[in-house]
């Protein structure tokens, strides 16, 4: 029956020991973010996309969810329209085959993209960065040399972007928590933008508003304002009307202090254009001042 002395038991047999919990294999669970979309868990498709916390999600995906208005899982609940997603432009890699398609050792096998400017493979060994402005995916290595000797503005399509527009892919949980303070930043930055933009557009209108109400009326509009003559109403009474121009300005050349002068000094008798029968038709002329009866319209009787 055993135990008579053929046999030796291990403690391993008459002890029941407690089981260690399953290891997750690390490089499984990698492979599988970095391959495959977090919102349906299959195979990512072109165009890819990503959120504001890296994750990755094939765009079809998302666009058929927002379209059927089904409640997204916890880990992407703040992606609500299409503008909380960017589409990645991503770089294939020449040595990756249809070969790598299949399931295998990862050690064998080759990524579907890699960093344009240093050639690594976006498998999940090295950080892997994208920038929300544009959507280009660089390793973090690279970006951080680039970094230091130029501005912040993409190496490859040459736009500038902030550092909240750092996105980091797949990142760990610590990244996750500095990706929800960049969204924070760029939310309030959007807002502000907005705000200042309103503001821009109503002082704009209002001083073109302005600048119309301070403008001279037009020609047509001079017409239908000026005074007009008025007349004698129903009851008979007569309104004063507005005198003639043309007049006005007779009567101003009337008094004019220089006409007035050569008006008192002017005599018909002086006069050289005049002929002697029209100066005899008045006073002043000498056949009237040695007259002996009194003159028809003045009644001067004579002269000294």
């Amino acid at each position: 029956m055993g135990c008579d002395g053929g046999t030796i038991p291990r403690r391993d047999e008459l002890v029941r020991v407690k089981q260690k919990p399953e290891q997750k294999d690390k490089d499984a669970e990698r492979e599988f973010r970095w391959l495959h979309c977090a919102l349906t868990q299959q195979r990512l498709q072109e165009p890819i996309a990503m959120c504001a916390m890296g994750r990755l999600y094939s765009k079809q995906s998302i666009i058929e969810r927002l379209l059927e208005k089904e409640k997204m899982p916890e880990t992407s609940a703040h992606v609500r329209s299409m503008k909380d997603i960017k589409t990645l432009k991503l770089t294939p890699n020449p040595a990756y085959t249809d070969e790598d398609k299949t399931e295998g050792l990862l050690d064998t096998r080759h990524a579907p993209y890699i960093c344009k400017l240093i050639g690594l493979e976006m498998a999940g060994k090295f950080r892997f960065v994208a920038l929300w402005t544009c959507g280009c995916v660089m390793s973090e290595r690279a970006l951080k040399q680039i970094k230091g000797n130029t501005a912040n503005t993409c190496p490859l399509c040459q736009l500038p972007y902030s550092v909240e527009d750092v996105i980091v892919l797949n990142g760990n949980d610590e990244d996750l928590e500095l990706m929800k303070v960049k969204l924070e930043m760029r939310t309030a930055k959007r807002k502000s933008s907005k705000k200042d933009k309103k503001e821009l557009k109503t002082e704009i209108t209002s001083t073109a508003g302005k600048e119309a109400s301070t403008e001279e009326p037009s020609s047509s509009s001079k017409a239908d304002t000026a005074p007009k003559p008025s007349t004698s109403n129903n009851n008979g009474t007569k309104l004063k009307a507005v005198a003639n121009p043309k007049r006005l300005g007779a009567t101003n050349a009337m008094q004019d202090p220089e006409l007035k002068r050569l008006k008192t000094d002017f005599s018909v008798a002086k006069d050289p254009k005049a002929t002697d029968v029209y100066k005899s038709l008045f006073t002043s002329h000498k056949t009237n001042k040695e007259q002996e009866r009194a003159h028809w319209v003045t009644y001067n009787p004579f002269y000294n």
